[in-house]
């Protein structure tokens, strides 16, 4: 035994009536049955994790058959309680507890992992019981806290969330964050249960049973904490019961378990993560239907408890406009940035379900726009950006906001993880990325978004905005409210002028020409800042007889390939894309990707080289090869080789 092992410390208040033991013996069956479930479907899949399901098997009798409100006919009705298991590699668990309540037949347990099956490795939501996909550590927390928040101040409703995380994954910072998240915004709606099993996936985790350090913790970031055996079902029953009268608080159940419990020869023993119990699970298999007094088939007489009498607000997210349209001056300096700002009120003004999050910059990427006007709208994640991606996707599961998270760009990139799972969560997120590029000036390499646009084209189904004045903005705002997905919005630092009428129509995945003449000898194409430098360099550059037409892709992906391709052609199939952003996965090579099988097309691509450095930002355009001097310098040398082959010929 651990070092840290000691007996279970129960700090639960005993039941004025006593549970029925008819009840505690039907829950403790239905924890045996569930155990079988997954022996038997990782032995029909040769893969998986019986034994981190069989420390959670007593929990999740406890939570389906006696504690959580469900709708079987509907399992995400967003009226009833949600859990979320952070501990995914438990998935066959969490599906034979939905079988055994009656949602699908057991047997078809048995098409676990099978590639026609949706009963994937680890929950993703191609299941209809599923809210998010979990599996990558520490993300449950955030998500859970997210879908609380939004229960307690926004739906004002009774649902309750219920969260189940390993003790190997609370290794992870980000399940910290998410903790200290809860408490402090009291979300007493919220119960946190950690699974002690002692054994993490190599070695034993960190604290093993040390249940003391756990509850120091959890207490000490101000969780209503209670510490039980998580095998015993009279204590889990009175746990989840003083977790639900509990106000002003978050709960964590800290619940001491065995990893393999109930397995002969296995539990508690090391080197049987993620494997099937092979020629073991016949004798593990008798052992529990031997310990179960109920023999009775399947359903069972406890039945799950219904959502009957559960209301929350009826909600409508779709076809979100501004309530006002933009009311810009042509040549007005604005940044895209504080366009944000405005857009998020407008669209706010005219849905109640709009909400903005931030990570303590709404100063900067004026965020705090919405939160003067519409201050229980806002919800201020601190510095914390893991937390901040993971809430704001739990705010949007059920379909319940239309969430939209602000910070710099460059921050964004530390929740890349919480960003991709969104993604195989399904998840319609909005993120804005604010301070792009060497643009921001004098702040530095550290403030600067260089590899923002490359991470969010890698995420699967996203669409990425970059406006490039304030009424693009103002629409592409309006635009991702609408749009599925994750979607991101880059915006810029600097002021820039207004290029766009007021009533310009944006469409995602269709750019725009802004300059063009029927002589046109090369097409530039920017966005954001580098989308005026390449204005400016076509002005200079008509002083001395060269005409070059300026398109501005407006979202990078998707990109609008047939307007370059018809405008490349007239341009002789000469391009030169310019952006505030590293070479790779930026807009240039969205470009070349679009080209790649169109024949006599020459790019040339102006980017950010090298990490760059502090500067005023015209100075740091320059000195990094993207300000209209660069531009000219690209055109003269296209100009030069026409003139050489003319030559030649």
């Amino acid at each position: 035994m651990s070092e840290h092992a000691q007996e279970t410390k129960t700090t639960i208040a005993p039941e004025e009536e006593p549970i029925h033991l008819e009840r505690i013996q039907e829950l403790q069956d239905i924890a045996n049955r569930l155990r079988i479930h997954a022996i038997r479907a990782t032995q029909a899949s040769k893969s998986g994790h019986p034994t981190s399901c069989s420390s959670i098997a007593d929990i999740l009798a406890v939570l389906f058959f006696n504690v959580m409100r469900l709708d079987m006919k509907e399992p995400r009705n967003p009226a009833s309680d949600r859990l979320v298991l952070s501990k995914g590699h438990a998935a066959p668990i969490l599906y034979a507890a939905w079988a055994e309540a009656g949602l699908f037949p057991v047997d078809n347990l048995q098409n676990l992992r099978k590639f026609d099956s949706d009963l994937e490795g680890h929950p993703t939501p191609r299941l209809n019981f599923i809210d998010i996909g979990t599996g990558s550590m520490g993300q449950g927390v955030a998500v859970s806290a997210g879908m609380a928040y939004i229960g307690k101040n926004i739906d004002k409703a009774d649902y309750r969330t219920y969260c189940i995380v390993g003790d190997g994954e609370s290794a992870e910072g980000s399940i910290w964050e998410s903790i200290n998240f809860a408490s402090f915004y009291k979300l007493d709606n919220l119960c946190v249960i950690f699974d002690i099993n002692r054994l993490g996936q190599s070695d034993p985790t960190q604290l093993q049973h040390g249940m003391d350090i756990y509850e120091k913790r959890l207490d000490a970031f101000g969780f209503h904490t209670l510490v039980v055996d998580g095998h015993n079902t009279v204590e889990l029953i009175n746990a989840f019961e003083a977790a639900a009268s509990t106000k002003g608080k978050p709960t964590a159940i800290l619940a001491r378990t065995l990893k393999g419990k109930g397995f002969p020869g296995i539990e508690d023993q090391e080197n049987w993560h993620g494997k099937p119990l092979g020629d073991k699970a016949c004798d593990c298999i008798r052992k529990l239907e031997y310990s179960i007094i109920n023999r009775s088939p399947c359903p069972v007489a406890l039945k799950p408890r219904t959502n009957a009498g559960m209301t929350v607000p009826e909600v409508n997210i779709s076809n979100v406009k501004l309530d006002t349209p933009p009311a810009y001056k042509l040549g007005e300096p604005v940044a895209t940035r504080v366009a944000y700002g405005t857009a998020l009120t407008k669209i706010a003004a005219g849905c109640d379900r709009v909400i903005a999050l931030d990570g303590d910059t709404k100063n900067s990427t004026y965020s705090e726009k919405l939160k003067q006007k519409f201050p229980d709208r806002f919800v201020e994640c601190y510095i914390a950006e893991q937390n901040l991606v993971g809430v704001t996707i739990g705010a949007t599961c059920r379909n319940r906001t239309i969430a939209f998270a602000s910070t710099f760009g460059a921050f964004l990139t530390r929740a890349f993880d919480q960003i991709r799972m969104g993604a195989i969560s399904q998840a319609n997120a909005n993120f804005c990325g604010s301070h792009c590029g060497v643009s921001i000036g004098e702040d530095g390499p550290s403030q600067m978004a260089l590899e923002d646009i490359a991470m969010f084209r890698a995420i699967p189904g996203s669409t990425v905005f970059y406006p490039s004045d304030a009424v693009s903005c103002e629409r592409a705002v309006e635009l991702a409210a609408n749009t599925p997905g994750i979607c991101f919005i880059r915006t810029s630092r600097p002021s820039t002028a207004v290029i766009y009428k007021n009533e310009e129509v944006f469409q995602v995945g269709i750019g725009k020409v802004i300059r063009q003449s029927r002589k046109d000898r090369v097409l530039l194409i920017g966005a954001g800042v580098t989308l005026y430098e390449c204005l400016s360099a076509a002005n200079d550059l008509e002083k001395v007889g060269i005409k070059v037409r300026v398109i501005d892709p407006f979202t990078i992906k998707p990109l609008d390939a047939g307007l370059i391709m018809v405008n490349a052609r007239v341009c002789q199939g000469r391009i030169i894309v310019v952006e505030d952003h590293y070479q790779e996965g930026g807009l240039g090579e969205a470009v070349l990707s679009a080209l790649a099988m169109e024949r006599d097309m020459e790019v040339k691509h102006l980017y950010v080289p090298h990490v760059p450095r502090s500067g005023p930002p015209a100075v740091l355009l320059d000195k990094f090869g993207i300000s209209s001097r660069h531009i000219i310098e690209a055109v003269s040398n296209y100009m030069e080789c026409k003139c050489a082959s003319s030559l030649e010929d």
